[in-house]
């Protein structure tokens, strides 16, 4: 973990955007419990304000994250735990909004707490104070996780992930969006490609028709070889053509292949 004043200086009051005062153990700021329900103490400042849990473990960064917040009128913190197993009931109970973590257990992600509670989650998580670890980020995002902060974040990084993901944006380091990109498009490439059109019902004569196709017969030649007539051969082909919605000869046999069918070349 890095050092507090390294990840969360803190903006003065008047300046959101530039950190002025860096959050260190020499301010004394009061230690509290483990656990703890939190006074609303901002919620008279805003008129709904985005309701925050911190399910932080290291304490020193935990009660840092609860004075940055009491500092911001439209965010209100409503419980904190350090426990590692705290229970779904102690996270949702106070019916936060945003669940801020700084640990990758599965058990603190939406899907394991709704599985553990029994219904669905309507609460966004934001992870802090990860390292640009690709595996641990893809974990994350199939977990559910829609905001992910580096170590190097800022307080003002922070505040506004917990903004973010409350409006139903997502967060990540922008070194780590190609990562997501790149996931998307292999799990695209791996997945079987679905045909718009039906499968076709070909008949046993069809198929033999199609499979002549395949070895680059003429009507003519394949007439001779299924003994039909030149027009007959024709009029199969046609309604081949039809059934799978192809403009040729070769994307009929191509699409009949995709469909399952065993055409050898």
């Amino acid at each position: 973990m890095n050092p507090i004043g390294a990840l969360f200086p803190v903006p003065s009051p008047t300046d959101s955007s530039a950190a002025a005062n860096v959050l260190t153990p020499a301010r004394g700021w009061p230690l509290g419990p483990e656990a703890e329900q939190m006074a609303p103490s901002n919620s008279t400042a805003a008129a709904s304000p985005i309701r925050v849990f911190l399910l932080i473990e290291n304490r020193l960064l935990r009660e840092s994250l609860v004075r940055l917040f009491r500092n911001r009128p439209d965010l209100l913190v409503v419980g904190q735990s350090g426990h590692p197993g705290a229970t779904a009931r102690r996270v949702l109970d106070p019916q936060c909004d945003v669940l801020v973590i700084d640990s990758l257990e599965a058990r603190r992600f939406p899907a394991s707490i709704a599985l553990e509670r029994g219904d669905q989650t309507s609460f966004r998580v934001v992870v802090i104070a990860m390292d640009s670890n690709e595996e641990q980020f893809l974990a994350a995002v199939r977990y559910g996780v829609t905001g992910y902060l580096l170590q190097d974040a800022s307080a003002s990084d922070v505040v506004a992930a917990v903004r973010s993901v409350f409006r139903g944006e997502a967060v990540c380091p922008p070194q780590l969006c190609s990562t997501l990109f790149r996931s998307f498009a292999q799990t695209a490439r791996e997945m079987p490609v679905q045909s718009a059109t039906p499968r076709p019902n070909l008949t046993l004569r069809q198929q033999q028709l199609v499979a002549l196709v395949a070895k680059g017969l003429t009507n003519k030649e394949i007439a001779s070889h299924l003994n039909l007539s030149e027009f007959t051969v024709r009029n199969h082909i046609h309604r081949i053509l039809k059934q799978v919605d192809a403009i040729n000869r070769s994307e009929a046999v191509e699409a009949i292949r995709a469909h399952g069918y065993l055409i050898s070349p």
